[in-house]
Order: C-alpha cells, then sequence, then structure tokens
C-alpha cells in the first residue's frame, strides 16, 4: 500500500511542482504524489529547467486544480506557501496537514543568470524539505 500525498500551492506551476518531482524521487513506490493548485497556471518552464539541472525530468507533470483530485483520500496535504496554505479547500478524509512557505521563484527579478540561480535556490531549499519530509513522515 502507498502513501498518497497531496501537494498545494497557488498556481500548481512551480513550487508544488518541483516538490511532486522530489517526493516521487525520494518515495520511490511507495508514494503517489499529486500536485494542485487553487489554480492552475501550468507548469513553468524555470520549474522543468532547474529540476533537469539535479537529474530530475518533470516535463510530463501537468498542472491540475485540486478539484481534480475531490474523490482522492489523501495520508498528507503538504502547503508549500502561505497564499495556498489559507485558500485551501476543506479537503475531506484522515490526514495530516503539513506547511511551509517556500518563495516562488517565478517573481524573481534581475538578469537571466539571476532568476536561473534564484529557482537553483527554491529548488534546493525544496529539495531539503521533500528529503526529510520522506524521512521524517514516512518512516521508510
Amino acid at each position: 500500500m502507498s502513501v498518497k500525498i497531496l501537494v498545494l500551492c497557488t498556481g500548481n506551476s512551480c513550487r508544488s511542482q518541483i516538490a511532486e518531482g522530489y517526493l516521487k524521487h525520494f518515495g520511490g513506490e511507495r508514494v503517489e504524489v499529486y500536485s494542485a493548485g487553487v489554480e492552475t497556471h501550468g507548469v513553468n518552464l524555470g520549474a522543468i529547467a532547474t529540476m533537469k539541472k539535479d537529474g530530475i525530468n518533470i516535463s510530463g507533470q501537468t498542472s491540475n486544480h485540486v478539484s481534480d483530485y475531490a474523490g482522492i483520500s489523501f495520508d498528507h496535504v503538504i502547503t508549500v506557501c502561505d497564499h495556498a496554505s489559507e485558500r485551501c479547500p476543506f479537503i475531506p478524509g484522515n490526514h495530516k496537514r503539513h506547511h511551509h512557505n517556500f518563495p516562488d521563484p517565478a517573481k524573481a527579478k534581475g538578469s537571466p543568470e539571476e532568476i536561473e540561480k534564484e529557482f537553483d535556490r527554491v529548488r534546493d531549499l525544496i529539495k531539503d524539505y521533500c528529503h526529510n519530509f520522506v524521512r521524517n513522515q514516512m518512516i521508510l
């Protein structure tokens, strides 16, 4: 039996997509990971690029609305931004709720190199969080 995890963000384009990729990577076959937003903005190309640099391909992931998963009973729901945590609709079931507000790399300003550096920085923050989450919450 796998552990079902839902990762929520505002637009399901960056932070939740990165977290989905890492939770799948660290959890392997023991997890079913879904990501969604309270809105949908499409998967951000910067998120795809920064994950590719770390050897994880998220280009096949899709941007979904939280209502798309209404029939799934999750074990864990993780919000990765304050906006999603505040606007998150009621999700039925007996799941553990987790929250960590990560900076939004899609809002980074500056040169292309500075923006890329911010994506990499946020990616590394999310990677550490997901690795610790799998280790501490999943008891693998």
